[in-house]
């Protein structure tokens, strides 16, 4: 029978502790920080979990994506399994977080190769050693005299050309990625820019810390030591005792790492920002839509705030899927809340049948139903309605444009409703 690490070290202390029950409290207490300074806690928790070190490639992972764009293993053909080892679920999560690390450089390579797009690195005039970010556009991003569709992810772990990365792993590539929508608009004669707004800052490793200079040991204390400076030597101690069992549950000590914010591109809100001024602005599309998914929606809002005047030029309609702004919090002015309402709609996670309408008394821009419960699948639930919104938009435009100005519109009836 194979005794654990774990349970050996019991056993040596319950030995060693019974040994030691007829002498003073004071031995015991000297005898089991022996004991334990005699352990080498690192080596022996090496053998219970495993390195942090993990492959690199999907190949190496032995997964890859079937004709389905699902991930399954290339041996057993089974889906991605998160506890890969039982017990180990800080091991499994880093595992988890290296396999997310190589999806994200797997989409990048799918959105150049498959999407055709290319990479434009920001801030636009980066000098050689500062940090960068990036976002993808189509080939007619800027050039499309028509129309130009705008994809903006939640926050978190996901980038460019993903909504979801538990979905991409877990689902397939259609529910978690951006490429479905990209490849609709395509079809559909957009232009395509894909926004990065989780991408803020370059970690880098922090150099190691100088040991600080030895101490010289005090003499030891008689009986008759202070009781203040007994408290605080006993409160050393049970300091060291916390670290001792911190040390134990999570041994493997990570790199320290610093982060260095990318110029004008600081948070997801300020790259909207700067997207706009020197992308989306600069386009010629005549009309500019937006899909916003979950805090992609706050960053439109906090745009459409900074931009007001530009934006409603520019943006024909805005698709949030269980957007998470607040334009209470937001402070966004009436004549925003009235635009909102005018130009865009929030599927928003509901058990009701997908486009259901719900009800908000929030007064900013009409919410149905994404026909899902599940916040990260609303973008793909709702993936057939929003084109229908905008095609919806757009042919009502058309409508309005060409009507004689003597007929009364739906936007007419509106403005003089206000008025009186």
């Amino acid at each position: 029978m194979r005794v654990s690490h774990h349970s050996f070290i019991l056993f040596i202390l319950w030995i060693n502790m019974a040994q030691l029950g007829g002498q003073e409290e004071k031995e015991k207490t000297t005898a089991l920080k022996d004991l334990l300074s005699r352990i080498d806690l690192d080596e022996l928790m090496k053998k219970d979990e495993p390195p942090l070190n993990f492959p690199k490639t999907l190949e190496e992972f032995e997964y890859a994506f079937n004709d389905q764009g699902q991930l399954r293993h290339i041996k057993t053909g089974e889906p991605f399994v998160f506890n890969y080892r039982e017990d180990l679920h800080r091991w499994n999560q880093k595992r988890f977080e290296a396999l997310g690390e190589i999806i994200t450089q797997h989409i990048y390579e799918l959105l150049e190769k498959e999407c055709n797009m290319t990479k434009e690195i920001l801030p636009v005039d980066a000098t050689e050693d500062e940090p960068k970010s990036f976002i993808y556009l189509s080939e007619d991003a800027l050039t499309n005299p028509d129309k130009l569709l705008v994809l903006i992810q939640g926050s978190g772990v996901v980038r460019a050309g993903q909504w979801a990365r538990r979905l991409i792993i877990n689902e397939d590539m259609n529910s978690g990625s951006q490429i479905p929508f990209i490849n609709r608009a395509v079809e559909e004669g957009y232009g395509v820019m894909v926004l990065n707004p989780n991408e803020n800052y370059l970690e880098v490793e922090k150099p190691p810390a100088a040991k600080p200079a030895a101490a010289t040991q005090p003499s030891p204390e008689g009986p008759d030591e202070p009781a203040e400076k007994r408290e605080r030597k006993e409160e050393k101690e049970g300091k060291k005792k916390r670290d001792f069992y911190e040390k134990y549950r999570n041994p493997q000590k990570e790199k320290e790492t610093e982060q260095i914010p990318i110029r004008e591109n600081s948070s997801p809100e300020e790259h909207a920002i700067y997207v706009w001024d020197h992308f989306v602005s600069k386009s010629v599309a005549k009309n500019v839509f937006f899909v916003a998914h979950s805090y992609g929606g706050l960053s439109f809002v906090e745009l459409m705030i900074q931009r007001e005047a530009e934006m409603k030029n520019r943006v024909c309609a805005v698709a949030m899927t269980d957007s998470v702004h607040n334009v209470w919090h937001q402070e966004a002015g009436r004549s925003i809340l009235d635009w909102m309402q005018e130009h865009c709609c929030n599927w928003v996670s509901s058990a009701e049948p997908l486009d259901t309408p719900v009800e908000t008394m929030l007064p900013d821009c009409p919410r149905v139903s994404a026909g899902t419960e599940r916040h990260e699948l609303t973008s793909w639930r709702s993936f057939h309605s929003i084109f229908k919104f905008f095609n919806d938009t757009l042919e009502a435009q058309d409508t309005d444009a060409k009507l004689p100005a003597t007929v009364t519109t739906r936007s007419s009836n509106r403005i003089k409703h206000e008025e009186f």
